[in-house]
């Protein structure tokens, strides 16, 4: 079998990008998808003894910090050992139990293992596992990187506050805005579905084999079951409980977190693209690093590699979100399998998007404004100033001063200061209003 390094990965996110994504690997490889197995198991176990159930009373809580120790201490061994168990069981989930079974025995809790996994379904380890590692994940890799893009943009939109641009729409040259407010822009556009992000709730199901705690109830019907359960997944693992469920979480909250995301990356790569056409316009140049190539065969080409790279995996993960949120809502009746294979891939997207935002910082971090061009494109544009002309004449009672200004600015000749001071004095208006007009510039006709 070939030895799997950076060099022989498959997927570029275990490769190439392995300096990024490295971080995720603690809460999305398959180590960490059975420690976050662990860690329900064991924290369902000292649930049942806070109940108390009867046959746990002899339980000392001294050892609840041991029985902790065993997700909190997991290692790359322990990891081995559930996948050599797994061999015999040819199911991951009881080969997590039959781990911890032999880890009680060691603790001289013999006679308690067998509430390890008391009254549970496989999915009610899987369906809170897993939300778990994606809020830790996100909170503690995902939502920094895209705060540090947000106070970025912030940073941009404060410097270039002042700084007139010629806009476009449709391509075409349009009423002047200022390139801090159109950072701005997106700065709002991304605080807005951030809140929206953190709105969704991390939810799982935890109910047994059908979602009814049927096998709890049976064997302690005095037990209020449905509020342990809620207490459980709600207080001690800080998740949000889903019911009445089937046998698995119905992932209804999961796929409006993939659109969430989905809608926070297509709004970044909306920015990339502009950023990108401002580049080609030459409004920005790039910082230049000594050793660095932009083309094996043009020399003197600077690449906006760091914004195409962004784009380019913003929409690999939107792809996957797009998938995860129109696949995983479906299930056939209580239970079927395809969502488990699904959710081994949960990372995935997360490692593209991780990817994305990194080199979306990078890009930002390399930008030098080129003013100069910016205010060459202005001044090659004085026809953007015919709205602000026809507008104040309309105030004025102007006879169809649309049509006035249509006239003198839709031809081939070019319009500069020259030709709209000479059409101002035409007007038949007050010299004041000759004057308030002759005020207005490429430059200043900004807006608020």
């Amino acid at each position: 079998m070939t030895l799997l390094t950076k060099l022989t990965a498959i997927s570029p996110i275990d490769g190439r990008y392995r300096n990024i994504t490295d971080k995720l690997a603690t809460y999305f490889s398959e180590s960490a998808l059975m420690r976050y197995r662990v860690l329900v198991e064991i924290e369902y176990f000292i649930a049942l003894c806070e109940l108390p159930l009867p046959q746990l009373n002899e339980v000392d809580k001294a050892l609840f910090p041991e029985l902790r120790n065993i997700y909190k201490n997991f290692s790359e061994a322990d990891a081995q050992q559930i996948k050599d168990i797994e061999k015999t069981t040819n199911h991951d989930v009881k080969a997590v139990e039959y781990f911890i079974k032999e880890k009680f025995d060691a603790l001289n809790l013999t006679t308690q293992k067998e509430f390890i996994h008391f009254g549970l379904t496989s999915q009610d380890i899987n369906n809170t596992a897993i939300p778990y590692s994606i809020k830790e994940a996100m909170n503690e890799c995902l939502l920094p990187a895209l705060l540090e893009l947000e106070t970025k943009l912030i940073s941009n939109s404060t410097e270039w506050a002042s700084v007139s641009m010629l806009a476009r729409t449709h391509g075409q040259p349009a009423s002047p805005t200022r390139l801090g407010k159109e950072v701005f822009v997106f700065v709002v556009r991304l605080q807005n579905q951030m809140e929206q992000l953190k709105a969704i709730p991390y939810s799982a199901k935890f109910g047994g084999a059908t979602g009814n705690m049927n096998a709890h109830h049976v064997a302690y019907p005095e037990i209020k079951w449905a509020k342990f359960a809620e207490n459980f997944v709600n207080t001690s693992l800080g998740l949000n409980r889903s019911y009445p469920t089937t046998q698995i979480e119905h992932y209804d909250n999961f796929a409006a977190f993939c659109d969430a995301l989905k809608r926070i990356n297509t709004i970044l790569i909306d920015l990339n693209r502009d950023v990108w056409q401002y580049i080609s316009m030459d409004y920005f140049k790039q910082k230049i690093k000594e050793g660095e190539i932009g083309s094996s065969a043009m020399p003197h080409k600077v690449n906006p590699i760091d914004f195409e790279n962004s784009e380019g995996n913003l929409g690999i993960a939107n792809a996957l979100f797009e998938h995860f949120s129109a696949k995983l809502p479906v299930s056939r009746l209580q239970r079927d399998l395809t969502d488990s294979t699904v959710l081994r891939n949960v990372g995935v997207p997360l490692a593209h998007s991780l990817i994305a935002y990194t080199s979306l910082l990078k890009g930002l971090n390399k930008l030098i404004l080129n003013k100069e061009t910016m205010e060459k494109d202005l001044e090659n544009n004085w026809a953007v100033v015919a709205e602000a002309i026809q507008t104040i004449l309309r105030r004025e009672g102007y006879p169809k001063p649309y049509e006035a200004l249509k006239e003198l600015t839709r031809t081939n000749t070019p319009i500069t200061k020259e030709s709209i001071s000479s059409f101002i004095d035409t007007l038949s208006v007050s010299g004041k209003v000759k004057e308030e007009l002759k005020k207005i510039s490429p430059h200043n006709y900004t807006g608020l």
